[in-house]
């Protein structure tokens, strides 16, 4: 019978922690605040202190929908950005839960098959 120390029950509940799938929507909610407050943020400056270098915030109309440098556009940038950053947080951590199981499902099988195949038996 084999004893488990504490050190290895340690390691298993921080593995477990560790290859844990990433919550989507908690993901895609957190980027798209994140993009969308920046865009706000950003479009927010341009109007209230005009400047004379700045960047050419204006060319997110050519991604944005209704977007302008405009109070109107605040609201419209930050419904922008967060739905974009939503759609890129929630990709990322789909393809993240997706590689990390196929690769945990690869050292599983190199696992099972680097033991002795009559052990099974």
């Amino acid at each position: 019978m084999e004893t488990v120390s504490p050190h290895t029950h340690s390691l298993q509940s921080t593995l477990t922690y560790v290859f844990a799938p990433m919550n989507k929507r908690a993901l895609g909610i957190a980027i798209g605040v994140t993009s969308g407050g920046l865009i706000a943020l950003a479009t927010l400056l341009h109007v209230i202190i005009d400047a004379v270098h700045q960047p050419p915030l204006a060319l997110l109309a050519q991604f944005f929908y209704g977007y302008t440098v405009s109070w109107p556009g605040v609201a419209i940038g930050f419904t922008w950005g967060f739905a974009t950053g939503f759609v890129v947080g929630w990709s990322l951590a789909l393809l993240r839960n997706v590689f990390t199981a196929m690769w945990l499902l690869s050292i599983r099988a190199k696992s099972t098959l680097s033991r002795p195949f009559l052990d099974k038996i």
